[in-house]
């Protein structure tokens, strides 16, 4: 046999023995066999991936109509109501409102929530169920700005017992506002509420109450403000007439504030003494001294003004006086005065100044006169005035020592003893030329003093 045809021979038997070792396989007839599983997949099965059925739902939603009330068309439904205030945030004078977040909770009985229970437990959900539920619909009378938490989800939740009865609890941050009086500001006590009620529900529908009483309102004990203190907080109800709805319940949140003093004593009152107390040194300088009275006066004025000016930024244009306006505007006048009380020093200085002049020139310091006269001698005299008295006696020269002057009268001896008396008391009496003006600032250093001492008296306590 050639090698060719040994070769092709080899090669045949080669294929067959290969293909009578590999797996045979079976034939497509279009169904898939599945095979038995081992013991081992059986044990190794993830029986949470096994659908067993929809389970039935305890709470029977959809078998309702929750547009509508509890037993409606039958009583009021009760919803009972508590809250506990988690913070009183901020008190605004000049918008006249509050902020404050606090935890509202709701509660009433839905029969149509009932679900059996053998452990008689509640279940409680998240904000999802309150949109498919009826819940009551409170909101807050007078508020100006409101929202729910929802950080890091709403800040709602639901429970529900098997009796049917429900909690409802959100936690909200509410702005509302506060009527305030400020007549006796900054010495005041502002109260204010917080009102809630049903919006669309009157008392035929829907009867609000507090759930305990004046328990139902709790307060964090950390609560606290800058400038207030919080005194109480306290609960009551009443009925609100609207006359195009009729009757509605309304609760009522009241809490009380005591202003702190001290702040405003610093920042008000202690500066504005001070204004008055310093325009008091201009009546210890000499009234010569302009330059330096007239720039203490002017800086106490403005530095008053200033003071008034900051202090009713930062308050509510109010038509009426408030007690720190008192004051301020008290404290205003004294300084204003003290500048009144100088311009009236230095005027009455200079027409006295001027009258004596004209009077120098009228009677000069010369002998021989015929009646009696009065002169002057004020350190300006010359020498030779003075030696013009040498003619006199004694007896008929009477002299007035005073600050800053000599007051000569002088009277002859030709003259009777009731025309020299006669003529002297004129003399005394008309023709003294030159009152001091110092005694006007010796005056107004215990008149000012004690006109606001006395009116400082009267303002704390009327007003405290």
């Amino acid at each position: 046999m050639p090698y060719f045809t040994r070769l092709v021979l080899f090669l045949f038997c080669l294929m067959v023995l290969v293909e009578s070792r590999k797996p045979r396989r079976k034939r497509w007839t279009g169904h898939l066999e599945m095979s038995k599983p081992s013991h081992s997949y059986k044990k190794n099965l993830d029986v949470t991936k096994i659908r067993t059925g929809k389970p039935q739902p305890l709470l029977r939603v959809d078998d309702h109509d929750f547009t509508m009330r509890p037993a409606f068309g039958g009583p009021a439904i009760p919803v009972g109501m508590d809250v506990q205030v988690e913070s009183l945030d901020s008190i605004s004078e000049v918008d006249m409102d509050f902020t404050m977040t606090l935890y509202l909770r709701h509660y009433w009985k839905d029969e149509r929530l009932a679900f059996p229970s053998t452990s008689n437990k509640s279940m409680t959900f998240d904000g999802r169920l309150v949109k498919k539920i009826w819940v009551p619909d409170v909101f807050f009378v007078h508020s100006k700005r409101s929202f729910i938490h929802d950080t890091t989800t709403d800040n709602i939740m639901l429970r529900v017992f098997p009796d049917g009865h429900v909690l409802y609890s959100m936690r909200i941050t509410v702005t509302a506002m506060c009527n305030m009086d400020f007549s006796h500001f900054p010495l005041d006590s502002q109260t204010c509420s917080l009102e809630l009620e049903s919006y669309a529900y009157t008392d035929e529908d829907l009867m609000l109450y507090w759930k305990n009483g004046d328990e139902s309102l709790k307060t964090d004990e950390k609560i606290s403000l800058s400038q207030f203190l919080i005194q109480k907080f306290h609960t009551t109800s009443r009925l609100a007439f609207y006359s195009s709805t009729g009757w509605y319940n309304r609760l009522y949140i009241t809490f009380t504030l005591h202003r702190h003093i001290f702040f405003f004593l610093l920042q008000t009152y202690f500066p504005a003494t001070l204004m008055v107390m310093l325009s008091w040194v201009s009546f210890w300088i000499d009234h010569r001294a302009v330059p330096a009275r007239v720039s203490l006066g002017i800086m106490t004025v403005l530095t008053m003004f200033t003071i008034i000016t900051g202090v009713n930024a930062s308050m509510p244009r109010v038509s009426y006086i408030k007690a720190v306006d008192i004051y301020l505007w008290v404290s205003f006048v004294f300084v204003f005065l003290s500048v009144l009380e100088y311009a009236a020093v230095n005027y009455l200085t200079t027409v006295q100044e001027r009258k004596e002049r004209k009077l120098r020139e009228k009677f000069p310091c010369m002998c021989g006169m015929s009646h009696s006269r009065t002169m002057m001698l004020d350190g300006s005299c010359s020498e030779s005035e003075a030696n013009s008295l040498a003619g006199y006696p004694r007896s008929h020269i009477l002299t007035e020592e005073r600050q800053d002057k000599i007051v000569v009268h002088l009277a002859l001896s030709t003259e009777s003893s009731s025309s020299r008396k006669k003529g002297l008391l004129k003399g005394q009496m008309g023709l003294r030329l030159f009152q001091n003006t110092h005694t006007i600032d010796k005056y107004f250093r215990l008149i000012f003093p004690a006109s606001y001492i006395f009116f400082n008296i009267i303002y704390w306590s009327v007003f405290s």
